[in-house]
C-alpha cells in the first residue's frame, strides 16, 4: 500500500486538519462544579480556570452514556461530547438539574475545531496566534509545550486553544468561529502546518490507544473495558453515577473485566473492517473496532475487544480480513 505522509508529519512537521463537531454546553450557576462533580467520573471540582480534563458519565450500572471533555473557565464549565448524541445528551442534562444554581446554555453552533498535531505543533500555533487580535498572553512555543492535555487559553470571544494528546504526539485544538475558519487555516499553513485530511491520521489515534465514543465505545462499554480509566476516572473524588460498579471491579475484583481493549498488528496489508472477528486456537474471542494501515509499522493496526485471557502483549491471534483470516499480535496501548 502507499505510504501516507501522516508518519513524517506527525514526527518531523504539523498535520493540520479539520475535527468533527463537538456538542457544547456551557455551564453556569454557582454550584456548577458540584453538580458535575456528581454525575462525572473525574474530578471536575479540582479544575482552576484555564485547566480540564477527560471524564465519562455513566448509568447506574457503569456503563457509559458518553465521555466528555470538561474545561474550566473563570465563570463556567464547558462540556464537550459527541455530537450525534447532542440532543438526547442535553435533554439528560437538564433533566439532572433539581434544585441546583445551574443553568445550561447550548454553544455548538457557529464554531469549528481545527487541530494542528505533530513535533513542531507548539511553534506552528505560537506563530499563528500571534497575529490574532488579541493575541492570547505568553504563547511561546516553550509555554505551549508544557501544557498539561486540556489545559486551555481563550483565543478570542469564545474560542480557545487547547492542549490535545489525540495523536500521541503534541497536539492543539483551536475552537475558531466558523466564520472565521478560512482565515485560520490560511493562517496556520503559513505558519508551517501540512493539511491533511483526519483520516489520514486515524491510524496515530489508534496507536495512540485513543478509544472514540461511538466508534470504539458505547452504551455497553464498562471505562475499565475501554482502558479509559487513568484518564478519565479519579479513585480519590466523592460520589458520582456509576462508581459503586468501578468500585467493586477495581477493589474487589482486581480491576478484572471479561473484556478488553487492546491494539493489534495484522499482517499482510489488507485493513480489517470494523466488527471483523478476532480468534484464537479456542474459537471467537472478539471483534475489531477500528482499524488502519500504519506507515510507521507498514501493517494494518486496529483496536479490538478481547477475551481478557487473549489480552496478554505478544499474544498470537487471528484476525478476520476480507475471506482470509490473517495473524495478528496483541499490543499494549499505546502502541509502542
Amino acid at each position: 500500500m502507499p505510504e501516507s505522509s501522516g508518519i513524517d508529519l506527525l514526527r518531523a512537521g504539523a498535520a493540520l486538519v479539520t475535527h468533527p463537531d463537538r456538542t457544547v454546553i456551557r455551564v453556569t450557576g454557582t454550584e456548577r462544579a458540584t453538580w458535575l462533580q456528581g454525575l462525572l467520573t473525574n474530578d471536575v471540582e479540582a479544575l482552576a480556570p484555564g485547566q480540564g480534563c477527560y471524564a465519562a458519565w455513566l448509568t447506574p450500572q457503569g456503563r457509559m452514556i458518553t465521555d466528555a471533555v470538561v474545561l474550566a473557565d473563570d465563570d463556567a464549565l464547558t462540556v464537550e461530547m459527541p455530537f450525534a448524541l447532542g440532543d438526547t445528551l442535553r435533554r439528560q442534562l437538564d433533566a439532572a438539574i433539581f434544585a441546583e444554581d445551574v443553568q445550561l446554555a447550548d454553544d455548538t453552533a457557529g464554531w469549528r475545531t481545527l487541530g494542528v498535531h505533530g513535533t513542531t505543533a507548539a511553534a506552528i500555533v505560537a506563530r499563528a496566534a500571534s497575529g490574532s487580535r488579541p493575541a492570547p498572553a505568553a504563547l511561546t512555543p516553550e509555554a505551549l509545550e508544557a501544557w498539561d492535555e486540556y489545559q486551555h487559553v481563550a483565543l478570542g470571544i469564545g474560542g480557545r486553544i487547547v492542549r490535545s494528546g489525540a495523536y500521541g504526539v503534541t497536539g492543539f485544538c483551536l475552537r475558531v468561529r466558523q466564520t472565521d475558519a478560512d482565515l485560520w487555516m490560511s493562517r496556520l499553513r503559513l505558519a508551517g502546518a501540512t493539511l491533511t485530511p483526519a483520516a489520514d491520521l486515524e491510524y496515530a489515534r489508534i496507536e495512540a490507544g485513543r478509544p472514540e465514543f461511538l466508534v470504539d465505545m458505547d452504551a455497553d462499554t464498562i471505562p475499565l473495558e475501554a482502558g479509559i480509566e487513568s484518564r478519565a476516572i479519579s479513585f480519590t473524588k466523592g460520589c458520582y453515577v456509576g462508581q459503586e460498579v468501578i468500585v467493586r471491579i477495581v477493589h474487589r475484583g482486581g480491576g478484572r473485566v471479561v473484556r478488553q481493549l487492546v491494539g493489534l498488528a495484522v499482517d499482510g496489508d489488507t485493513v480489517p473492517a470494523a466488527r471483523a472477528t478476532v480468534t484464537a486456537a479456542k474459537g471467537d474471542v472478539g471483534r475489531v473496532t477500528s482499524a488502519a494501515w500504519s506507515p510507521r509499522l507498514r501493517c494494518p493496526v486496529a483496536l479490538a475487544y478481547v477475551h481478557r485471557d487473549s489480552a496478554v502483549a505478544g499474544t498470537a491471534l487471528r484476525v478476520q480480513c476480507g475471506e482470509d483470516d490473517v495473524a495478528a499480535v496483541v499490543h499494549k496501548l499505546p502502541m509502542a
